[in-house]
């Protein structure tokens, strides 16, 4: 359900496995709840994933460092780096999406072309197989299903998130690879290993990895 990425002494850093709840439903623990059971200690979320997604989660060990957290969040001081796989040929290969959300049918959200509130994300792609593109995806807003409506409005939804219209496959395709944030006046840069999904084990997807994408803050971003 999840692995131990780091133990601070304020807030661990876990790896969400794919098609895991974040909260518990249905009488079944979400990955929070199992967190407490499995380390013996309370958690406090300060921020979330879909159940489609997995990667990394920040979880506070007390009310006073969620607080702090949450300042960060609201600060946008938290970096977020995501990869994503999707079929077909998007209209853009690098760029930005931006526009207002709003809730649609069925669980879903749509992309509007006001900018009221926008949702912005930026993105590179490249493409690691026959109709197979990679991207990696920096949301400079956290929006509910921003990432996954994104793709979708590039016409390239995610593969296997088939509420967007992405081609059934062994996982949703979409990981939070990388968090990079400063707290309590030391600098964090953490990362996963290669997630799992067979697709996320191809050779040039592990070229994007290991080098290409390796430091994505230093790579040249579309303004935002």
């Amino acid at each position: 359900m999840f692995q131990l990425v780091q133990d601070e002494a304020d807030f661990i850093v876990i790896d969400k496995a794919p098609g895991v709840h974040f909260h518990s439903q249905d009488g079944n623990a979400g990955v929070v709840a199992y967190a407490e059971a499995t380390l013996g200690f309370k958690l406090y979320p300060v921020h979330r994933l879909d159940t489609l997604t997995s990667g990394l989660i920040i979880l506070a060990k007390s009310s006073t460092a969620a607080a702090d957290f949450t300042d960060l969040f609201s600060a946008h001081r938290v970096q977020k780096y995501y990869l994503a796989l999707a079929k077909g040929k998007p209209k853009k290969k690098q760029g930005k999406v931006a526009g207002d959300m709003a809730k649609a049918r069925r669980s879903q959200h749509k992309l509007l072309r006001t900018m009221e509130n926008p949702a912005v994300t930026q993105f590179f792609s490249a493409s690691v197989d026959e109709g197979l593109r990679a991207y990696l995806l920096k949301p400079l807003t956290g929006k509910t299903h921003q990432l996954r409506v994104a793709l979708a409005s590039l016409g390239t939804p995610i593969l296997g998130d088939e509420l967007y219209g992405g081609e059934a496959a062994d996982r949703g395709y979409l990981h939070a690879w990388q968090l990079h944030f400063s707290f309590h006046g030391r600098d964090y840069h953490i990362q996963t290993h290669i997630p799992t999904g067979k697709h996320f084990s191809l050779k040039d997807m592990r070229q994007l990895l290991e080098a290409d994408w390796q430091q994505p803050d230093t790579l040249d971003w579309p303004k935002p």
